[in-house]
């Protein structure tokens, strides 16, 4: 039985991969490595470089290799650059996943774990933020990843293809022996931008905004280390290999912290001072995320293992120490 891993290149594909390995699973790893790296692709992997876009290329994959499941992270995900340009993430995330799904119900491969977002919600209307709440999203990433998701409700119907969708808040953190991490170029999550600051890579942090209803005036984030969305990846997948039915799950440890906050824990860990900028706000930025996770936990016994956000910060803290530049001094 092998499991295909789209964007296994990339930051929360290639943990999901090391994740797979290490318990004894036999991975296919497909990236067009447009943001993902091949020093990130494990070396017990079979690697193949397409594009889901290209429709004979996923046949061809589908052909050669015996497939049980899909766990798929191949999407363009910059909330800004999403604003900005559109018709590439429509192109990309919406025309590519179609691809997929045709070659899939094609070769009889009927499922699938596809990496949503919290950006479908837009605004929550409370928190924390439950699987029922309305989903409005207030960026075209959000709505690509919602698409997505109703893309596969509707082949699911048609097909009997079953898959699960989780919807998961601010992955961060690196793998404990600090041999993978996150490298994104531009880099637009905020631990890493934080942790640039000590690394000399820029002098200061921005806060965008400081007068949200908030306990410090800031945004209030859930925070979820990438082994942990990798280990969940995993039992949904188990989850649909012995009989669940589709469904929808949110990821988070149920915890928010501020962008203070968050920035006075990398000074701990970091000893250095990490200057922070009061800047003004960003158009859309939500002031509060924060998920319910317990569905995942009843339903697919989900139990993060990375929950202290010290522990988080200090993972990232250690890869990026030793990667500076990313992969590219591997």
């Amino acid at each position: 039985m092998s499991i295909l891993v789209l964007g296994g290149a990339g930051y929360i594909g290639s943990h999901t991969v090391r994740q797979l390995i290490d318990a004894g699973r036999d991975v296919v790893v497909a990236d067009n490595l447009a943001t993902g790296f091949t020093a990130a692709v494990h070396p017990q992997a079979r690697f193949y470089q397409l594009d889901i876009r290209d429709r004979q290329a996923l046949d061809a994959l589908f052909e050669s290799e015996h497939i049980d499941g899909v766990i798929h992270f191949a999407a363009y995900s910059q909330v800004g650059e999403s604003m900005s340009r559109p018709l590439k993430y429509y192109n990309n995330n919406l025309y590519g996943t179609m691809q997929l799904l045709e070659s899939m119900v094609a070769h009889d491969v009927g499922r699938i774990v596809f990496s949503s977002t919290a950006a479908v919600y837009g605004e929550p209307r409370s928190v924390p933020i439950l699987e029922s709440d309305p989903t409005v999203p207030t960026n075209c990433y959000g709505q690509t990843k919602l698409a997505m998701e109703q893309m596969m409700s509707w082949v699911s119907r048609a097909h009997g293809l079953r898959y699960t969708a989780l919807r998961y808040f601010n992955a961060c953190g690196a793998h404990p022996d600090a041999s993978i991490g996150e490298a994104h170029d531009p880099e637009t999550h905020l631990i890493p931008i934080v942790l640039q600051v000590p690394l000399g890579r820029r002098e200061s942090v921005s806060i965008f905004g400081g007068d949200y209803p908030t306990r410090d005036g800031t945004c209030v984030r859930d925070y979820i280390h990438v082994t942990d969305l990798a280990d969940a990846h995993i039992l949904a997948l188990d989850y649909l290999l012995s009989g669940g039915e589709s469904d929808v799950f949110n990821l988070g440890n149920g915890v928010g912290f501020t962008v203070r906050e968050i920035i006075d824990v990398a000074r701990e860990v970091t000893g250095h001072p990490i200057p922070a900028v009061l800047s003004d706000r960003r158009a859309g930025d939500p002031a509060q995320l924060v998920a319910s996770s317990e569905k995942a936990r009843s339903v697919l016994g989900w139990e993060p293992r990375y929950g202290d956000i010290g522990t988080i910060v200090e993972t990232a803290w250690a890869w990026h120490r030793s990667h500076p530049h990313g992969y590219a001094e591997v």
